[in-house]
């Protein structure tokens, strides 16, 4: 859900009481969503299924390639689930749908890291610190900047649509997409975020706010995922 459906406003419309409300609520439901993944993360980790998930995408990049496919698929019917404002359970599925989604995505990163990579533990804290600091920042320029920043939609769709094609062009003739191509997708998270932050005070009603925090979660996840594969490179 980009805007207000008939019949509610964007909270912009409110007074400050309920716009103020609405921001606690889209970031109380960022910290479940983040401390869901980490749960669920840990639970793959104890079963046993990080290591079957590691092993399985090592075997090949259609291995990979179906894990994104399967990925996509989860977190596009997550995301629907958690903007029905009419239906505040199937919200909440798809707020820890799109979490177990992220979870079983960064399961083999995670377990490459943990397991494989030197001092990986120590560079996840690192990727993870300086994510939240990066999301800290974005959000605050966000908020404080009377700039509309509609334009950054294009640019974020045309570069996720890019990205996806250069993802699978590389698992499919096995080229490397080198730093650069982390360095830009770190730019395009940041835009992301800024996007995302403005567009939920502009555009969604004060009940969609568990849909607004699966919206800031998915680049906070994005942009985590590319932190981490700067570290991976060193």
């Amino acid at each position: 859900m980009s805007a207000a459906p008939i019949g509610y406003r964007p909270v912009a419309s409110h007074d400050d009481t309920v716009r103020t409300e609405f921001l606690a609520r889209v970031y109380q439901h960022l910290g479940l969503a983040l401390a869901a993944f980490v749960a669920f993360e840990v639970l793959l980790f104890e079963l046993g299924i990080a290591k079957g998930i590691y092993d399985f995408v090592a075997r090949s990049g259609g291995a990979w390639l179906l894990m994104l496919g399967a990925f996509m698929v989860i977190s596009w019917i997550a995301t629907n689930a958690a903007h029905d404002i009419l239906n505040p359970q199937r919200q909440y599925l798809g707020l820890f749908g799109i979490a177990a989604g992220q979870a079983l995505i960064f399961a083999p990163w995670l377990y490459f890291f943990f397991n494989v990579h030197d001092n990986g533990s120590a560079d996840v804290v690192a990727a993870g610190i300086i994510t939240a600091i990066g999301f800290a920042g974005l959000t605050l320029v966000a908020m404080v900047t009377r700039k509309d920043l509609s334009f950054l939609r294009p640019i974020i769709l045309f570069g996720m649509f890019m990205a996806l094609a250069l993802i699978v062009g590389a698992v499919v003739f096995g080229m490397d997409l080198g730093v650069w191509f982390s360095v830009a997708m770190i730019a395009l998270a940041g835009g992301s975020i800024l996007y995302q932050t403005q567009t939920i005070m502009r555009r969604y009603p004060p009940e969609a706010y568990v849909g607004a925090s699966v919206q800031l979660f998915a680049s906070v996840m994005l942009l985590f995922w590319y932190v981490l594969r700067l570290f991976a490179r060193r």
